[in-house]
């Protein structure tokens, strides 16, 4: 932190990013601190046509952020926690950690299907390998297709063709009511709807009407996202949502956490502690990604671990499937909370011995045929 008493912040450019970053520095403010938002560029951000999981390492939105606190241009760096790899440089810390949001997914579809209502070879988008994987255990049926882009470009994906067809219905409509009444029209007469198209049209939200013109290759009947960024990004009652069960969707490490970052011998960094981090949220992402680095899946395994303190003790769930679904590793247990971080270790390599090591060498070969 500089002498002028100005924290300077890394941020991703999307809309999400800046959210999360601006909440960091709200609670940075109240010390009287003046907080400067810095925007950077990420590989993720660049790349928009890969899955995150073809990125290369994990840390895909993580590393330029990063690189520029070490660099000293910025005092710290906000992150979605999940996004985070589990191995960084000596000089780097996790300086803060707020109070996690909601941890687990929802199901968004245009009407508020939920997943046991979607017909069969129904199409269901995610970007997530853990995500994919859950989807085609629960319901085989399903055909999971790529889905990449921002919170509000993934919904605008999933709800341009319904609105498009109704705009084209309406349209449609009106024709026929301006034709000369033949009886072999066979049309919807103007009648049955209560508004005019440009009435409908007005009366559509923003996100509506940027699907409207959007072109979309894939049609999907479902998308899966995180309900913490749907929530961040003022979206969550915008659309249909149905909050998929944690015990079979387990989230991902880190999932709804946000996570600062700066050098360990910066001076922001125990005002950063003090003044942003939850004890709480704290212990149980430490737990979620202790299990996920003795794992060793990084982001190419599809791998779930979610955490919760529960008095003197962190319940703590674990699922590593295959990338088609069809197997399974999972374990739930309570750790003391005195030693959570050696007893997450301690979990992890019981789940190595159980199967899961298999599991996910399985996936790296996989992803890198």
């Amino acid at each position: 932190m500089n002498t002028r008493g100005t924290v300077r912040l890394a941020t991703r450019g999307s809309d999400l990013a800046r959210r999360q970053t601006a909440s960091v520095g709200d609670r940075l403010s109240t010390r009287r601190l003046a907080v400067e938002t810095v925007e950077v560029s990420t590989r993720g951000d660049e790349i928009r046509d890969e899955l995150i999981h073809r990125l290369g390492k994990t840390g895909a939105f993580v590393r330029a952020l990063d690189e520029k606190v070490l660099a000293g241009d910025v005092d710290a760096a906000v992150h979605s926690m999940k996004d985070m790899p589990t191995e960084s440089p000596p000089e780097l810390v996790i300086a803060g950690v707020p109070e996690r949001g909601p941890a687990g997914d929802v199901l968004v579809t245009p009407d508020g299907a939920t997943l046991d209502d979607l017909p069969e070879g129904a199409v269901v988008g995610t970007s997530s390998l853990r995500r994919g994987a859950q989807l085609r255990r629960e319901r085989p049926d399903l055909r999971v297709e790529p889905l990449r882009g921002n919170v509000d470009t993934r919904l605008e994906k999933l709800l341009a063709p319904s609105l498009q067809r109704e705009h084209q219905r309406r349209l449609d409509a009106e024709d026929e009511g301006d034709g000369d009444g033949d009886d072999d029209d066979d049309g919807e007469h103007p009648d049955s709807f209560d508004q005019s198209v440009e009435a409908w049209f007005d009366g559509l939200a923003e996100l509506e009407r940027r699907a409207m013109e959007r072109a979309v290759e894939t049609e999907y009947d479902a998308v899966v996202l995180a309900e913490a960024g749907l929530q961040r990004s003022g979206l969550l009652d915008a659309v249909a949502t149905t909050r998929l069960p944690r015990e079979s969707f387990v989230p991902a490490p880190g999932q709804g956490a946000i996570a600062v970052t700066a050098r360990g011998d910066a001076g922001a960094t125990e005002t950063i502690r003090g003044l942003v981090d939850d004890p709480v949220t704290r212990v149980e992402t430490t737990v979620e990604r202790t299990v996920l680095a003795e794992l060793g899946g990084g982001c190419i395994a599809p791998i779930g671990v979610y955490a919760v303190v529960q008095g003197q003790y962190v319940h703590v769930t674990v699922q590593v499937l295959s990338l088609d679904g069809t197997e399974v590793v999972e374990r739930t247990a309570d750790l003391p909370i005195t030693d959570h971080a050696d007893a997450a270790a301690a979990l992890a390599a019981e789940l190595r011995e159980e199967g899961a090591a298999e599991l996910i060498d399985r996936a790296r070969e996989e992803a890198d045929g």
